[in-house]
């Protein structure tokens, strides 16, 4: 990417029941040359205005009235399977989560974010990476994977059997929350080769991104909740 050719900002869509939540992160979000393109106060305003201004990003409350942010999720995603949705939610420890992620989302924030994170944050998802916060997205899917309802809302196969031992294992930290460049070191391979083991990996299991590659390895058995995963993890 040269100079003369920036990469463009993704459009966000901004879903949320409270006003000055969703002014305060247009004006956040404009500030840092991000277009808002649009708002909703519930779920079915998000679903109605992502497929008439199709934006990059939906930022997504998870408790709205109306429709909530995952019967909202489930049907943007199904309607509009470019759009990447970044859940927003008041406490670290919302079991809704793990849910969202389940269906599709990429990944989420809390409401108490920094500006720059925020900014960050939604840059990195409409590059069609993940958001995964370690200290945040670890306990949720280690406390509920156990108890999730295998649906075909899921989205993710079970059958790991087109995978090749390596990109098995690659699988497998990925669901242990190690980053690229972790992954590198403990594989001793080239950044550049894990990205296409990734790669791989999510062609071949139909998986958007990281997040849901998390969910697929505790779901298959890969990692198990609470086996002694790393402390660390990938996206900011």
């Amino acid at each position: 990417m040269t100079p003369d050719a920036p990469e463009r900002a993704p459009r966000v869509l901004i879903a949320d029941d409270q006003t000055l939540i969703r002014t305060g992160f247009r004006l956040i979000l404009t500030a840092r040359g991000i277009e808002v393109v649009g708002e909703a106060a519930d779920g079915a305003q998000a679903v109605a205005a992502t497929r008439e201004l199709r934006p990059d990003v939906v930022l997504m409350d998870i408790r709205m009235p109306a429709m909530d942010g995952l019967e909202a999720t489930r049907r943007i995603l199904e309607q509009t399977p470019g759009c990447r949705v970044l859940m927003l939610t008041t406490f670290d420890l919302d079991r809704y989560v793990y849910e969202a992620i389940s269906i599709g989302a990429s990944g989420f924030l809390l409401k108490d974010v920094t500006p720059e994170h925020l900014a960050a944050a939604v840059r990195l998802v409409g590059t069609g990476d993940a958001l995964l916060a370690p200290q945040i997205t670890r306990r949720l899917v280690e406390r509920y994977a156990a108890e999730a309802e295998r649906t075909a809302q899921t989205a993710v196969p079970a059958d790991l059997a087109a995978l090749t031992p390596r990109e098995r294992e690659v699988l497998t930290l990925l669901g242990r929350g190690l980053s690229n460049t972790e992954l590198a070191t403990e594989l001793t391979l080239s950044e550049a080769t894990v990205k296409s083991h990734v790669a791989r990996i999510f062609a071949k299991l139909g998986l958007r991104d990281r997040a849901q590659a998390v969910v697929l390895a505790y779901e298959t058995g890969l990692v198990r909740p609470g086996a002694g995963q790393r402390q660390r993890g990938a996206g900011l």
